[in-house]
């Protein structure tokens, strides 16, 4: 069982289309929130770890965006870069209950 040590709602689930994103704001933390086609959201670190660009900017294809700056593909569950290229972004635990997007902290 996992301790979550914090959950903040974010959204309700009708203010983010399928196959598009929307940038959350917690604090200091710029978030990159997913909901994919099959309906499932997926948070992750809003900046590609190349060059920084703006991940939520990026076009979403399957489950993965491409970043807008140098079109790196980065699964949006994982968080891992495809190869040949590489590195990772944080990735979020994402929580809906009802109509309410969370996001947690473990």
């Amino acid at each position: 069982m996992k301790k979550i040590a914090e959950r903040v709602k974010v959204v309700k689930v009708e203010e983010v289309a399928k196959g598009f994103g929307k940038t959350i704001r917690i604090g200091e933390l710029e978030i990159a929130l997913f909901r994919l086609n099959n309906d499932h959201f997926h948070a992750i670190e809003n900046r590609c770890p190349h060059r920084g660009g703006v991940l939520v900017e990026g076009i979403v294809s399957g489950q993965h965006v491409f970043c807008p700056m140098h079109d790196w593909k980065i699964d949006i569950t994982t968080g891992k870069v495809q190869e040949p290229d590489r590195g990772c972004v944080r990735t979020f635990e994402v929580e809906v209950i009802g109509e309410d997007v969370y996001i947690l902290f473990l």
